[in-house]
């Protein structure tokens, strides 16, 4: 890790090619992994077993969400002065975007559900649409503010300028306070990148809403069966997923040589390179669910599946931003309080680094086989419904083959 937030969002993990665990060991385990969870499955899972937005048990938990939503309401004020008037050099405002808001939504999200919607600040402003929303637009509007932020992050020359942060919060902040005034709440829960990104990230936490709109405690997989199929849901995970890869794959010395000296520069090149990331992993999830479709007798398969990605998307969000959190965590905390102290870089070791990203890597992969298994004795027929999981077997293997390769070899 470098000291300077650039350094920090252009190697993510950090570079790391001396992992501790060897790299073959790496590889043998998750693919072992794959194979025993696919055959077991398959042997022994014949029937559905998730219920979707069904299950739990009712918890009395009530949460305040209208002065948390204030206190996240003067959090904003407060970091937009400090991107405003803050001092040149140390700033915490870029930490607190891109490490404490950024990263951290990702295991406050596990933990709790999806705490965006109960934090947001433009669920202050009143409920009432004045046309409702066209269910054509789904997850787009979410999905292309995810890829717009995460072009910030990785492509933009200066992502951590005070400038390049409060161009993006005020365009973000433009379009979430127009589609609300004109579609009401239903526009956050679709349309507001961050909201919909800790939504889907929270469908996999203990704790939920049944349809009734009741709180539980659930089996996450349950939750994660709960995810409707609607347009935009495949390419905003997609998003997820081939950014977050990107951002490993920046690293390499080759992409890096060529960023700096190709003819279309550091930002054209690197748009590039991040489109193609995420066209990357959307053609491949097209065409496996295309085979299996074919071997299930089955059509329009591709968005009744997107919720298999979820746990492989967090996957690779914990393994590659794990240490950023719990190490430069600590520097936004320490710069925001104005602390006399230092960042202690030994904090977590690097082979416990190392663990938790293989583990995270691996157990996504396996939730995403559990979930599409399930879908997939529900949805096909009996007599083709392991078979016609072969290519989402084939896909979670070569996410997996690719986000361990991207791991060891930044």
């Amino acid at each position: 890790m470098t000291g300077s937030l650039d350094g920090v969002l252009a190697h993510g993990i950090g570079t790391r090619s001396d992992l501790p665990i060897p790299a073959f060991y790496a590889y043998a385990g998750a693919f072992a992994a794959l194979v025993v969870s696919f055959l077991a499955l398959g042997l022994l899972w014949a029937d559905s077993r998730f219920s979707g937005d069904r299950a739990g048990r009712v918890v009395a938990l009530r949460l305040p969400a209208r002065p948390a939503r204030v206190l996240t309401l003067l959090a904003v004020v407060y970091t937009a002065g400090l991107l405003l008037f803050g001092p040149d050099t140390d700033n915490p405002a870029p930490y607190l975007v891109y490490v404490l808001f950024w990263v951290g939504l990702v295991p406050a999200s596990l933990l709790f559900g999806p705490v965006w919607r109960t934090l947001n600040p433009f669920r202050l402003l009143p409920d009432r649409p004045r046309r409702a929303l066209p269910s054509r637009l789904g997850y787009w509007p979410a999905g292309a503010g995810l890829l717009a932020f995460t072009w910030m992050e990785l492509v933009a020359p200066e992502p951590a300028a005070p400038l390049t942060l409060l161009i993006f919060f005020i365009l973000y902040a433009a379009t979430q306070l127009t589609g609300t005034l004109v579609y009401g709440h239903a526009w956050l829960e679709r349309g507001d990148p961050f909201e919909a990104y800790s939504t889907l990230i929270g469908h996999l936490s203990p704790l939920g809403r049944r349809a009734d709109g009741r709180r539980v405690l659930r089996n996450p997989f349950d939750g994660l069966d709960a995810i409707a199929p609607a347009p935009g849901l495949v390419a905003t995970v997609c998003v997820l997923l081939g950014s977050t890869g990107y951002d490993g794959f920046s690293t390499a010395p080759a992409w890096v040589d060529a960023l700096q000296s190709g003819p279309l520069g550091r930002t054209g090149l690197g748009t590039l390179g991040l489109l193609a990331a995420i066209a990357g992993v959307a053609a491949l999830y097209a065409a496996c669910l295309g085979v299996a479709g074919l071997i299930g007798g089955a059509r329009g398969l591709a968005p009744r599946f997107a919720h298999s990605l979820i746990p492989i998307a967090i996957g690779y969000l914990i393994a590659h931003y794990f240490s950023l959190l719990v190490i430069e965590g600590q520097r936004a905390v320490i710069l925001t309080l104005g602390l006399d102290a230092e960042v202690a870089q030994d904090v977590v070791g690097p082979g416990t680094i190392a663990t938790v990203q293989v583990l995270a890597i691996v157990a996504g992969h396996v939730a995403g086989v559990v979930a599409a298994h399930d879908r997939s004795v529900r949805l096909l027929p009996p007599a083709r419904a392991v078979a016609g999981q072969i290519p989402l077997f084939v896909l979670m293997v070569c996410y997996t083959l690719g986000g361990l390769t991207l791991l060891f070899a930044a």
